[in-house]
């Protein structure tokens, strides 16, 4: 598929963009055991930590994007795999926190610098990683994704 396909909507674009990186993230960290799911789970675990929090399976699921209910469905299978903890948490006994295990951050560690090389080559076009094009682009991205999701009405999309 070329660049830009004629006609095509720039949310087809983020999709295919979103399907591509998907898969690349799949394929890098397979052979450390992850899904790109997972690896999103246990980054951004990653990160937390270094700064600080020990989120629960709600917080982590806002941090993500992903449903709660696949944050519990990951974290369970990360689990069993020896890479992350579920505890109570003490405040809230409805809670879940989650931490990485030992194993689960030397994985972790190996998986970030595997997908920052991923990155670094799919943002070659844009400068790379540190490049003034993908820091634009990244500022681009995130202000979409601060719009929200309320569903618009018929009458808010019909044109006059």
């Amino acid at each position: 598929m070329s660049a830009n396909p004629e006609g095509a909507t720039p949310g087809f674009l983020v999709w295919r963009l979103s399907m591509k990186w998907r898969v690349a993230v799949d394929r890098a960290v397979a052979p450390l055991g992850l899904t790109h799911a997972q690896y999103s789970l246990v980054a951004s675990l990653y990160g937390m930590h270094r700064a600080g929090h020990r989120p629960s399976q709600r917080q982590l699921a806002d941090h993500t994007g992903l449903e709660a209910l696949y944050v519990s469905k990951l974290a369970r299978a990360l689990e069993a795999a020896g890479l992350v903890e579920r505890t109570r948490d003490p405040a809230d006994p409805r809670a879940v926190q989650l931490s990485l295990t030992e194993q689960g951050r030397e994985v972790t560690r190996r998986a970030i610098k595997i997908v920052r090389g991923l990155m670094e080559q799919l943002l070659a076009p844009l400068g790379g990683l540190d490049g003034q094009r993908t820091e634009a682009f990244s500022r681009e991205l995130a202000t979409l994704l601060d719009v929200p999701l309320d569903p618009l009405t018929e009458n808010e999309t019909e044109q006059p």
